[in-house]
């Protein structure tokens, strides 16, 4: 009995010694990690909600502040495009108009964006046509979420305390409405 309170004893002290800290550093990593991912996500969608457009070297920056972290992240880009239609209550007639106009928002996704701003030519990163632009009253949004397994998240997988293991360990959103058309 006595070697096997000592055998425990010595696990329990590797466990408050090493694994434990180990953990602590590795879940104030991914805190450090979610700090900045949200803060490039705030001010590169603040940007682009103030100018009006995004730039080649505006997501370049972007993705770099975020590769600085050791993560790999999905991004996902939402433009938003505010139209208005006119009602009538004959489509087909014209005289038929209410003198109402229904507000309806066009997505565009990074699927429409990437192409703009990266096309197969090979334009100048500064010319003008690489501009995605947006107008006053469009939204932006702008959502990551890290694609990887980080350390705290192996380390409390293998400790059997995680909860769930498909979420993400980053994640950021953020958007709003476009203010400025500086182009």
């Amino acid at each position: 009995m006595n070697s096997m309170s000592k055998v425990f004893a010595a696990f329990l002290a590797v466990a408050l010694l090493y694994v434990f800290p180990t953990m602590q550093a590795a879940e104030r990593q991914d805190d450090l990690s979610q700090m900045m991912v949200y803060n490039a996500v705030v001010q590169f969608t603040d940007a682009v909600r103030t100018k009006g457009y995004v730039t080649p070297t505006m997501y370049n920056d972007f993705t770099r502040e975020m590769n600085a972290t050791g993560n790999q992240y999905t991004i996902q880009l939402e433009h938003l495009h505010k139209t208005y239609h006119p009602e009538y209550t004959d489509s087909a007639n014209p005289n038929t108009f209410k003198n109402k106009f229904t507000t309806v928002y066009e997505g565009y996704y990074e699927n429409a964006i990437l192409p703009v701003l990266y096309p197969e030519n090979s334009m100048a990163k500064d010319d003008p046509s690489r501009q995605y632009r947006l107008q006053n009253g469009d939204y932006f949004t702008v959502k990551v979420e890290s694609t990887n397994r980080t350390m705290a998240a192996i380390l409390r997988g293998m400790l059997g305390i995680e909860g769930n293991q498909n979420r993400s360990a980053v994640l950021a959103r953020y958007g709003g409405m476009v203010l400025n058309e500086d182009y």
